[in-house]
């Protein structure tokens, strides 16, 4: 009899791909150390619609955000806790360039149906359908639902030792900057990116408006938001900088326009690739090790229906998206 699909790491990624799992009927089995700096452990699970300075739709947010937010709900309702919310984004023009882009993008119906008509003035503008995931009690969740159902040891998965040795019919990697794929994927490149946040205290707060301004200010409560989140590529450490405080004190200062204090200030490290979409998929000349990772700054919004390609591509043979799929990085006859 095979062995479970092996799931390596429990963050977004790995917990999205054992729901998956779980609702298919497929076997497998989950390690991770539980490791509390994983990104999706302090990042912000923001789904914006509209982003950039260019002012463009998020990657495939037309085709994907109704179906993420139908997987959340269902995974609310069987873990018993909130997982998202709607929310609607408050978006500041950064100068006359972006007053520009809106005014010719907004004419043309090119943000429909996220931004509505006359959803501007000379400040910003209103990004509707937006939602917000608690991405750690979403782990959390599954993480009890994992070690209840047995399917979860916590423990470091070593990829020179035992557990990768063992004779499995498939690995997939899904630890984000703590994987460890260099020896399968490091033809794709995965570059670290580190993010910094804050927990500010203010009053007056809309629970359901996020702020932007290149940065964003997501309210938790009436009287208390996190702000970020800086991004450094190529840096993978964890340590919190004044640098970063410094710029998101700004940040938050110009949106609020009002006091406030900083009570924490945290940091994560997410995954990148060069064409800043996520990679899945089976290792090229070894197809018992796959991945899941690369979500960068959009998980919320791309990981459930990554964790249904995975499905898909096990149960009926459909081949990954070519868009996706960590195969585009490889050389051809490289």
């Amino acid at each position: 009899m095979p062995a479970p699909i092996l799931i390596v790491g429990q963050g977004l990624a790995g917990s999205l791909l054992a729901w998956e799992f779980e609702r298919a009927g497929i076997d497998f089995e989950v390690v991770d150390r539980g490791h509390a700096e994983a990104a999706s452990r302090v990042g912000a699970g923001i789904i914006n619609p509209v982003t950039g300075r260019r002012l463009v739709k998020s990657w495939r947010v037309d085709a994907l955000l109704a179906a993420a937010l139908a997987v959340y709900r269902e995974m609310e309702a069987a873990l018993g806790a909130r997982l998202v919310r709607p929310m609607r984004v408050w978006r500041f023009f950064a100068d006359e360039r972006e007053r520009r882009i809106f005014g010719e993008k907004s004419a043309a119906g090119e943000l429909a149906p996220y931004v509505p008509p006359a959803g501007g003035d000379g400040e910003g503008f209103w990004i509707e359908g937006a939602a917000q995931v608690d991405t750690a009690a979403l782990i959390r969740g599954m993480r009890a639902r994992l070690l209840g159902a047995g399917r979860l040891r916590e423990e470091t998965f070593d990829p020179g030792g035992s557990e990768a040795r063992r004779e499995r019919d498939l690995t997939i990697l899904c630890a984000g900057a703590a994987s460890t794929p260099e020896r399968d994927f490091g033809f794709a490149r995965l570059r670290p990116a580190k993010g910094e946040m804050l927990t500010i205290e203010t009053n007056g707060l809309d629970r359901e408006t996020i702020l932007n301004d290149g940065h964003w200010l997501l309210p938790l409560s009436a009287t208390r938001a996190k702000v970020g989140a800086t991004f450094e590529p190529g840096v993978a450490d964890r340590a919190v900088s004044e640098a970063a405080r410094k710029r998101l004190r700004e940040s938050a200062a110009r949106m609020l326009g009002r006091a406030f204090s900083v009570v924490d200030q945290e940091a994560g490290v997410r995954v990148t690739t060069a064409d800043k979409h996520p990679v899945v998929g089976r290792a090229p000349g070894n197809p018992q090790v796959g991945i899941f990772n690369g979500l960068g700054s959009k998980g919320a919004l791309l990981a459930p229906g990554l964790a249904r390609q995975w499905v898909n591509h096990l149960t009926e043979g459909v081949p990954f998206d070519a868009a996706v799929d960590v195969a585009r990085f490889v050389v051809p006859g490289g």
